[in-house]
């Protein structure tokens, strides 16, 4: 059973966490049921752990780990939509953001499985090098080449993509000083 602590928590996380759940699934109505199946086996669990930290890891080790589940029962890997099936927005809404952002997403959707999931922890979620390896159960030095290697991967997808317009690079210099 949750205590107050851990719904404060729950409700800092959330949109992290679906956030999570997007990058893992295919479609949004399939993120959507395995935020809700992680909230009831959280909800449900009969212990939680006592640090924040250690429960935001353990919040999303759970998702990651039903979605491994259903992935093993339905006996298939992840298929994600063609960029062709992304419909045309609406005029007025093409600048060099939109753009970028939907080549992003792309590019990302088109990166294997491996490399969405680090990238979904690292630099979607927040989570430090620490925290990510403590959720995939690997070392700290595995996920560092990992997440070398994957945005190396969507660095090379960018480029292959001819309509992304080059935006300058703006570094977040709290979270590379954290190490993650």
């Amino acid at each position: 059973m949750l205590d107050d602590r851990h719904h404060g928590w729950l409700l800092q996380t959330r949109r992290k966490l679906f956030g999570y759940a997007c990058a893992l699934c295919s479609n949004t109505t399939e993120a959507e049921d395995l935020y809700q199946d992680t909230l009831l086996r959280v909800m449900t669990a009969g212990s939680a752990p006592e640090e924040m930290l250690s429960y935001r890891v353990w919040l999303f080790r759970i998702m990651r780990n039903l979605w491994i589940d259903q992935l093993r029962a339905e006996g298939r890997l992840p298929v994600f939509e063609d960029a062709a099936e992304i419909e045309e927005l609406p005029s007025g809404q093409h600048d060099d953001h939109v753009v970028n952002a939907l080549a992003v997403r792309q590019a990302f959707g088109k990166l294997s499985k491996p490399h969405r999931d680090i990238l979904a922890l690292v630099d979607i979620c927040g989570f430090s090098y620490a925290e990510a390896a403590e959720t995939l159960d690997v070392a700290p030095g595995t996920v560092m080449s990992r997440v070398s290697r994957a945005r190396t991967a969507l660095a090379e997808r960018m480029r292959e993509d001819k309509n992304v317009i080059a935006m300058p690079l703006r570094r977040n210099a709290h979270r590379f000083g954290e190490g993650g």
